[in-house]
């Protein structure tokens, strides 16, 4: 048997034309790369389907933030920018949505963890510079570098996890 080095197909010895594909297989080296098969285009069992929600945030727009653990949502009506932390005696600084009664200190929230800006349509996530990380769907944000908050995102500052979703 001979397999024809560009479709596949398993040609009797001998023959000079591969009966699949019609290619020589005169002079085919060992080593010759199949090209890649076309595929059924009218076949969408494979269709890619979009598994994260929409990025578009209306103007009077709430954010539903689903805390681990806790029993009640928090709801929030974002400003142009909203810092979120936990409070500290010791310190002046007031993040805007205060996450210590859901146990920020034991989880590694710092004061000033992370903001949520909100421009005409969209809200984006930026770290300030935590000490210990901003998280979105898993992906660890580099600081001062805002990433599009979508519907149903999680969300993770330090081991404080919670999901956003708008309304």
């Amino acid at each position: 048997m001979i397999i024809c080095p560009y479709c596949g197909h398993k040609d009797r010895e001998g023959i000079m034309y591969c009966e699949e594909c019609g290619q020589s297989l005169q002079g085919t080296a060992a080593n010759a790369v199949l090209p890649t098969r076309q595929l059924d285009q009218s076949t969408n069992d494979l269709a890619a389907k979009a598994t994260w929600g929409t990025a578009r945030f209306g103007q009077d727009a709430s954010i539903i933030i689903h805390i681990r653990d806790a029993t009640e949502p928090v709801i929030l009506q974002p400003a142009k920018k909203t810092v979120l932390g936990r409070t500290d005696s010791t310190s002046t600084q007031r993040p805007d949505l205060d996450l210590t009664p859901y146990g920020a200190l034991e989880k590694g929230v710092s004061r000033i963890h992370a903001a949520i800006h909100r421009s005409d349509d969209t809200l984006t996530l930026v770290d300030m510079g935590s000490a210990n990380g901003t998280h979105l769907n898993g992906q660890r944000l580099v600081p001062d570098q805002p990433r599009i908050l979508r519907d149903g995102d999680e969300i993770r500052l330090g081991k404080l996890v919670a999901h956003v979703y708008f309304k």
